[in-house]
């Protein structure tokens, strides 16, 4: 893709910064300071120093007053950064004025989840949707890849060289914005499609849904025992993932792994990967799973509903799982998180706790979509039979002559596909 500015080095030492405004956000600007340390670290680039700074009001400059601004470099001299990011939403005319007071690179939180995502992506959907937001997100920012063309050109009403072709280049972008839409939207059709051919065969679809590293592909690979990449890191897999299992009444269910959530994402990425999210709008029902073990687990839970709010998905039905028990150390977290979700599940992947529940739980969620049946079908039927014993639970079989009388608990489809045969 284009790229917005020429990296001829690495970055070796990052100063973080945080601005907030309310004293009493002080406590979530550490923690979303803290979340951006881990995004940083997630890219390979060593932080040396953060700082949470407090200002009144939003200034267009700089964001911060002129004063601060100052301080902030001297800071950055000090500790022989090379890098400055911010956890704040910088403008493009800021991201421009602060290159120019430091002389070294300024990026936003925006800018660091684009560029994981960009090194995360490794189907064709998913490098449609990365190359998409950073698109949208670089077109305003291109004229910090031509600002050293900006003596170029000139005379009184002449058009530059620079401002020329930083104009052919706005346009080339914006081409390529057009055609990346296209491509998505055939492969929402493609979804669409995928999605009507697991309609025709009677079998439920869940879609595991929450906040990044809550644990999720852990979770799919454990009931499924899909080799499915797992790590401890954000955003470890953008890709959306579908398996198959059985649950113990021989119910088959489709589980599909989504993107994970996380605070201040950037709205480029929401509405790019809306292909991606959807699935969770077009699921049967909701699996959202939680870190129980780390601190700020209940506003992980409303992060994720608003996203979910967004996509139409948040009035379905939905299952809580809070994973990674084995690492709550305060017996009251469990206690306290009980009395918030009293219908959630309490389970820990690595040391399989809970699992037995989740499981009859999961099945009682498909339960509703099925029903017992009473059968007389011709033995010549056997395709019938088969498939029967492979998608239901048969609880009685009688041989009477050529007629099998069978009684078995079935999806809604299969039993509408049995009804010719029905024996009440």
């Amino acid at each position: 893709m284009f790229q917005i500015k020429e990296q001829e080095k690495m970055v070796e030492r990052a100063l973080l910064l945080g601005a907030f405004q309310d004293v009493a956000a002080k406590e979530e600007a550490e923690d979303l300071l803290q979340e951006l340390e881990e995004l940083v670290r997630t890219l390979g680039i060593p932080v040396v120093a953060r700082t949470l700074v407090h200002h009144r009001e939003a200034h267009a400059r700089f964001l911060l007053g002129t004063g601060k601004a100052e301080e902030i470099k001297a800071l950055l001299a000090e500790h022989e950064c090379d890098v400055l990011i911010f956890d704040n939403e910088l403008t493009p005319a800021q991201q421009r004025n602060w290159e120019k007071l430091t002389g070294i690179t300024v990026i936003d939180r925006q800018e660091i989840i684009l560029d994981i995502f960009g090194k995360r992506a490794q189907t064709r959907e998913a490098r449609i949707q990365v190359d998409l937001a950073r698109m949208a997100y670089s077109l305003p920012r291109l004229s910090r890849a031509w600002s050293h063309l900006g003596q170029q050109g000139g005379g009184i009403g002449a058009k530059g060289e620079g401002e020329s072709q930083l104009e052919q280049d706005k346009r080339k972008i914006r081409g390529q914005i057009d055609r990346l839409k296209k491509e998505l939207q055939e492969v929402k059709r493609a979804r669409a499609t995928q999605r009507k051919d697991r309609k025709r065969t009677p079998v439920p679809n869940a879609a595991i849904v929450g906040y990044t590293n809550a644990g999720k592909s852990s979770l799919l690979r454990k009931l499924t025992g899909a080799n499915v990449l797992v790590e401890d890191k954000l955003f470890a897999t953008l890709d959306t993932t579908t398996r198959k299992i059985s649950l113990p009444n021989k119910q088959p269910l489709l589980l599909t792994d989504t993107v994970g959530f996380i605070r201040k994402l950037p709205h480029q990425l929401v509405e790019s990967f809306n292909a991606t999210l959807e699935e969770a709008a077009f699921a049967d029902f909701l699996i959202h799973v939680l870190d129980a073990s780390h601190p700020k687990v209940m506003e992980f839970y409303e992060t994720t509903m608003q996203v979910l709010s967004e996509l139409g998905a948040d009035t379905k039905q939905t299952l809580v799982v809070f994973n990674k028990m084995d690492k709550v150390q305060d017996p009251s977290t469990r206690v306290v998180l009980h009395h918030h979700y009293p219908d959630a599940l309490f389970v820990s992947v690595l040391s399989g706790e809970g699992f037995d529940t989740l499981i009859d739980r999961i099945s009682d969620f498909v339960s509703p979509e099925t029903r017992t049946v009473k059968l007389r079908v011709p033995a010549s039927r056997s395709d019938l039979l088969a498939r029967l014993h492979r998608e239901g639970t048969v609880l009685s079989l009688r041989y009477d002559g050529d007629t099998a009388e069978i009684s078995a608990t079935v999806s809604k489809r299969l039993a509408a596909l049995c009804s010719p045969f029905s024996a009440l």
